[in-house]
């Protein structure tokens, strides 16, 4: 049953979108314990890296000039869309938080789910994280008309429970288990985990499912704006990575289009408006959908790079 499940991941994230989707309360019932779901997501996916290896990763110029383009490239390019096509202040001011949001911490197991490098894929995540409190008040600071203040002690709590925490766990792991047993448990392990990445999609919809239920148009309105923020992030980040190769692209991409809005909210919530709540809700479906789109093209994108190369 777990091999079925991890063989066709890609798909079951986005049905499971769906299914929370038309069974809001479920959905709404399962999001408080999101946060303890996502400690053991980070625990397993980190059981599969060496600590020492995430370290020298994260001290590559490569993942923070990642983490740049992620928050404040991407902030510009959004806004000043945005700012253009004539937004009010207060959507702005929502799109603005979005763009600034680390990658969502479920990034590195959907990128093995889907065979790109996890560890790319966590460090480029752990990069966005820790920027991300800077490139939100700065953002702030442009679009927010109201005074304002982060809650930073609920940001650096989170940093240290979902992210130190597992990866000192996981050092002592390393340390203590015969690297032989860690590697048959981590095979077991991250069956399941994709189990656990599935409870994203299906409990952070249920509060937009209520906009549908008040106004069908202005549901249908904000899921565009997820659709297409979604899609700017994954492109922008393809382009700019793709002379990287397909594989570094297509982590770029993913990375980038994945964001941890509940994080933003958490840290920012009375400052960001019902706006951003909608975009929260809104940006799950195309999020979700992606690990399947990236393993659709995937094999396509490979295919021509090799012809290209053939040619040159």
């Amino acid at each position: 049953m777990l091999s079925f499940v991890s063989k066709h991941s890609s798909l079951l994230l986005m049905l499971a979108a769906v299914l929370g989707f038309l069974i809001p309360n479920a959905s709404k019932a399962l999001f408080p314990y999101l946060p303890l779901i996502l400690f053991f997501l980070m625990l397993f996916t980190l059981l599969g890296i060496k600590q020492n290896v995430l370290i020298k990763k994260l001290a590559e110029r490569q993942v923070w000039g990642y983490a740049i383009f992620h928050a404040i490239g991407l902030s510009l390019i959004s806004c000043s869309v945005a700012a253009l096509l004539g937004v009010n202040s207060a959507l702005l001011v929502a799109i603005s938080a979005v763009t600034a949001t680390g990658s969502l911490f479920a990034t590195p197991a959907i990128a093995r789910s889907i065979g790109l490098d996890a560890l790319e894929a966590m460090a480029m995540t752990i990069a966005t994280t820790l920027l991300m409190p800077a490139v939100l008040y700065f953002n702030l600071i442009i679009f927010q008309d109201q005074a304002f203040s982060l809650d930073m002690k609920s940001y650096f709590v989170r940093l240290v429970i979902f992210i130190a925490g597992p990866m000192l766990i996981s050092a002592f792991c390393h340390h203590l288990v015969p690297k032989e047993t860690l590697h048959r448990i981590h095979g077991k392990l991250s069956q399941f985990t994709i189990l656990l990445v599935f409870s994203f999609p299906f409990g952070l919809v249920g509060e937009f499912r209520d906009m549908f239920d008040l106004s069908l148009w202005l549901g249908m309105q904000y899921l565009l704006i997820g659709i297409t923020l979604c899609a700017l992030f994954f492109i922008a980040g393809y382009i700019c990575y793709h002379r990287q190769g397909v594989d570094k692209a297509l982590v770029a991409a993913i990375t980038a289009a994945n964001r941890n809005v509940l994080l933003t909210f958490t840290v920012a919530s009375s400052y960001l408006g019902p706006e951003y709540l909608a975009i929260m809700g809104a940006i799950q479906f195309p999020t979700f959908c992606l690990p399947l789109f990236v393993k659709y093209i995937s094999p396509r994108l490979h295919k021509r790079a090799s012809r290209l190369q053939i040619n040159q």
